[in-house]
């Protein structure tokens, strides 16, 4: 039995190249401090944004565990891709974001 490698990246190759992305856009716009980081992300987050008004929000990078979190992350790569300037945008709704974050 021959075993197939798959051409998708390990997850946490993809969710590395996600936060590599977000934290080098705000390097971009001037949101970072002298170290690099946002001034207004505590450490151990990470910056979202979410629906038709990209409504921004900061979570836990404990979130990245969760099964309905890494699905959001699958169809926001299948919709968008990690090659574009607006940030990691959740394709969804932000009440079924918001019912996901409390559930964390």
């Amino acid at each position: 039995m021959a075993i197939r490698k798959s051409n998708r990246l390990p997850q946490t190759a993809i969710i590395r190249q996600i936060l590599k992305r977000c934290s080098s856009l705000g390097k971009k716009q001037g949101y970072h401090d002298q170290e690099g980081l946002p001034l207004d992300v505590p450490k151990g987050h990470f910056v979202v944004y979410v629906g038709e008004n990209r409504s921004r929000y900061i979570v836990p990078i404990s979130i990245l565990s969760s099964p309905e979190f890494q699905t959001l992350l699958q169809q926001a790569e299948e919709e968008f891709g990690f090659d574009h300037d607006m940030g990691l945008t959740i394709p969804c709704e932000e009440d079924v974001f918001q019912s996901i974050l409390i559930r964390y």
